[in-house]
């Protein structure tokens, strides 16, 4: 059974920093297009962030870029997200995703594996 799980989410104060991570287990993740979506209440899911292994390319959200960095711990398997000076706009449930395809992977559909979720506030 694969698992994915998602940990560091909580209330901080707009230009505050958070990490949060996501290990997986009954998979190796090490050949995914991993990714860090959102989900905001009445807002459509999207794709924050993701990144794959070979060759290291990254995308981010233009809200984000600049203030996010995704990496990702093959061995561990393990997908992180630091998150820096954020914002209101950044409130928001933050779900970790495992995409098998190809490059790039922007949508929801494409991604076959999600965690549970972890709770991202930062108010106004």
């Amino acid at each position: 059974q694969v698992q994915l799980v998602e940990s560091g989410g909580g209330l901080v104060q707009a230009g505050a920093s958070l990490r949060l991570s996501c290990v997986s287990s009954g998979r190796t993740i090490s050949r995914d297009i991993m990714g860090w979506f959102r989900q905001a209440p009445g807002k459509e899911r999207e794709l924050v962030a993701a990144i794959i292994s070979v060759g290291g390319r990254t995308y981010y959200a233009d809200s984000v870029k600049g203030r996010f960095t995704i990496s990702r711990n093959s061995a561990k398997n393990t997908v992180s997200l630091q998150m820096n000076s954020l914002k209101p706009e950044d409130t928001a449930v933050y779900y970790c995703a495992a995409a098998p395809g190809s490059w790039p992977a922007l949508r929801s559909y494409e991604y076959d594996y999600w965690g549970q979720g972890t709770q991202v506030t930062v108010p106004s």
